[in-house]
């Protein structure tokens, strides 16, 4: 079996020369699809930050770890170090949206730079691409146009400054559309919560902390598909808390009935998936306030 053939999207450039558009920055780029379609696939390994706002429906695209069809009004959003795309296949395809490039330099030295750590959509790895309202179009695409158009101009003035800037807004509304999907998400986030408790109790049943330890975020994360920041922003914005807040809870929980069944610690300890009753205590009282000793004096 042959290795998949990936465009080193190191630049910006690189990108642009590939679908055949003309460069006008050397670390941002603003592409209206219209003027370059019909384009080749290819399979992209990144080491810029993008986003693409599709249009129209695209079968089969590359996104992180699996393959996937995206609806008219997707925006997908990639950072370095990610993989994304189609191998070309030889066919060129219409495309219809937009695509908003800018390497990390862009950003050195400026508040952005700092802010990007907030904008926890880039860093997802399966299957999150944002659904986006019409509206919410709208106002993303009239974004691009000012980049594109300050891009454009022939006084360049600050032109940097003012380029982050509009990045800056683009991402901030991208945030609160990333938001909105939540709220819009009610039964199928609820359905989440109610599959990483299944998780869990699978996880014990089976006994795989007696071979793997406490279970982790990113194993659960990995069972439901889902990427560990997505996950995690999931569960923290259906309930406040984050997963691993659960995932201790359910220990404690567990831990607690297994000492008022009149095991001993180091049996409790063993049980749940820790490798030695000291750090199972430690776990326990930093939790409970008390150590499992005076839990069962307690309780007796």
């Amino acid at each position: 079996m042959s290795m998949p053939k990936f465009l080193k999207v190191d630049s910006v450039s690189v990108y642009e020369h590939s679908i055949g558009y003309k460069n006008l920055h050397p670390l941002v780029s603003v592409i209206p699809y219209a003027s370059v379609t019909p384009i080749h696939n290819s399979l992209n390994q990144y080491g810029v930050y993008a986003l693409f706002l599709l249009e129209n429906n695209i079968e089969e695209l590359n996104y992180g770890m699996g393959k996937y069809d995206y609806q008219a009004g997707t925006l997908i959003t990639v950072a370095p170090g990610q993989i994304g795309g189609r191998e070309d296949d030889g066919n060129a395809f219409e495309i219809k949206g937009w695509a908003m490039l800018f390497h990390p330099d862009i950003l050195r030295g400026t508040d952005l730079e700092n802010k990007m750590e907030q904008f926890t959509y880039f860093s997802y790895h399966v299957n999150e691409a944002l659904f986006m309202a019409e509206d919410e179009r709208e106002t993303l695409k009239c974004c691009f146009e000012l980049l594109k158009d300050e891009l454009e101009t022939e006084d360049k003035t600050n032109q940097d400054k003012i380029i982050v800037s509009l990045i800056d807004v683009i991402l901030n509304y991208c945030l609160r559309f990333y938001n909105r999907q939540f709220k819009t998400r009610k039964v199928e986030n609820s359905n989440i919560l109610a599959q990483f408790e299944q998780i869990l109790n699978s996880y014990y049943k089976t006994e795989k902390q007696l071979e793997q330890g406490i279970p982790s975020v990113k194993y659960c994360s990995e069972q439901l598909f889902l990427s560990t920041n997505y996950f995690g922003d999931l569960i923290k914005k259906e309930t406040g808390n984050s997963p691993n807040y659960f995932i201790q809870q359910f220990i404690i929980n567990r831990a607690k009935s297994e000492l008022i069944s009149h095991h001993s610690v180091s049996q409790t300890a063993y049980n749940v998936g820790f490798g030695s009753q000291q750090s199972f205590s430690r776990f326990f009282k930093s939790h409970t306030g008390q150590t499992p000793l005076e839990y069962v004096k307690q309780k007796n």
